[in-house]
């Protein structure tokens, strides 16, 4: 290969070097963001269960069952 050659394959291997750690430092960010998502909905959950819960003790008392 000539020197014009060579060097610009590895200007193409250095673009396509930092595109990749962009793609994984954006990968990091989304993985972390939906760990977040999932612990709210977790959270969410729980406490629907626990008024879903509350709810089946309160029918009887007020005659609602």
């Amino acid at each position: 290969m000539s020197p014009s050659t060579e060097n610009l394959v590895l200007e193409m291997l250095r673009a396509i070097r930092a595109t990749q750690e962009k793609h994984s430092t954006d990968l990091l960010e989304i993985k972390e963001r939906l760990g977040i998502i999932e612990r709210q909905y977790a959270s969410v959950s729980r406490r629907i269960d626990r008024i879903d819960e509350r709810l089946d003790r309160a029918e009887p008392h007020l005659d609602l069952v």
